[in-house]
């Protein structure tokens, strides 16, 4: 979905910040332990967003432990904030898993460790993703109220 709406948005306007890609490729680590993946994202996004990108966090983010950060992070922000939650089974989660490209570098079992379902993060006023809506239409929705004036 990020990719989809970096690709939609002039290019080197849009900073997407994948909780994955930091914590495996940047930290080498499997999780969020010991809070550095969560203020490596609040750190990216804070420099990213004072240099005028437009930043996508995406991840399937524990409450818990991004219910600080991410309020905070839309508080001091300036411009335009959205913020958008899935609500998908843990079987829909997997089978959407199975078509991205990162599909092989962990799969059903990994993804049972972290999944908690439905989290909203209090603070947040969350627009929610249902199963019954599709790429397409949720990247066009997200566009839309993004960036209204180019709708």
């Amino acid at each position: 979905m990020a990719a989809a709406i970096r690709a939609a948005r002039p290019s080197g306007t849009v900073a997407v910040l994948g909780q994955d890609v930091i914590r495996r490729d940047i930290l080498g680590t499997g999780d969020d332990a010991g809070g550095h993946p969560i203020g490596l994202i609040d750190l990216a996004g804070r420099y990213l967003l004072e240099r005028g990108f437009d930043v996508i966090i995406e991840g399937i983010l524990n409450a818990k432990w991004y219910s600080q950060i991410l309020p905070s992070l839309v508080a001091d922000h300036r411009g335009v904030s959205r913020s958008y939650i899935y609500d998908l089974s843990f079987e829909e989660t997997v089978r959407r898993h199975s078509t991205k490209p990162v599909a092989t570098a962990f799969g059903e079992a990994e993804m049972r460790q972290w999944y908690r379902g439905l989290q909203p993060i209090p603070d947040l006023d969350e627009s929610v993703i249902t199963p019954d809506d599709t790429l397409d239409a949720t990247v066009s929705r997200i566009l839309k109220d993004c960036w209204p004036s180019d709708s």
